[in-house]
C-alpha cells in the first residue's frame, strides 16, 4: 500500500521501469475500484478505468502524469492509501477475469 500523496511519483517510477507486456493494478483500500495500467509498447500504455466510470485509454508515458492525476481524483477521491499490485506478464484475457475481494 502506498500513500496517496506520494502515489503519483511512485507509480510513474514503476511505469518507467515496467517491461513490455507487464501490468500494474491500482486499487482502493476496499478493492472496489481500480485503475489497471499495462505497457503495450516501448512508449505506450493501455489504461483501464473500472470504478465510478468505465473507460479505456491509450497513452504515451509523457501523457501519463496528467491522466493519472485525473483518474486519482475521479476514482480515489477520499482514499488516503492506494493498493498497488504488480501483475507481472499479463495478457488481455487476464484482465477480463480479475477477481475482486
Amino acid at each position: 500500500m502506498i500513500d496517496k500523496a506520494t502515489a503519483m511519483t511512485t507509480v510513474l517510477r514503476k511505469l518507467d521501469k515496467l517491461p513490455q507486456g507487464c501490468a500494474i493494478d491500482l486499487r482502493t483500500y476496499k478493492r472496489n475500484r481500480s485503475v489497471l495500467i499495462r505497457r503495450t509498447g516501448p512508449d505506450e500504455f493501455d489504461v483501464v478505468e473500472d470504478g465510478f466510470f468505465q473507460d479505456r485509454f491509450l497513452v504515451p508515458l509523457s501523457g501519463m502524469k496528467k491522466l493519472l492525476k485525473t483518474l486519482f481524483k475521479k476514482e480515489f477521491p477520499r482514499s488516503t492509501k492506494i493498493r498497488a499490485y504488480d501483475l507481472g506478464d499479463a495478457d488481455e484475457r487476464d484482465f477480463a477475469g480479475r477477481k475482486t475481494l
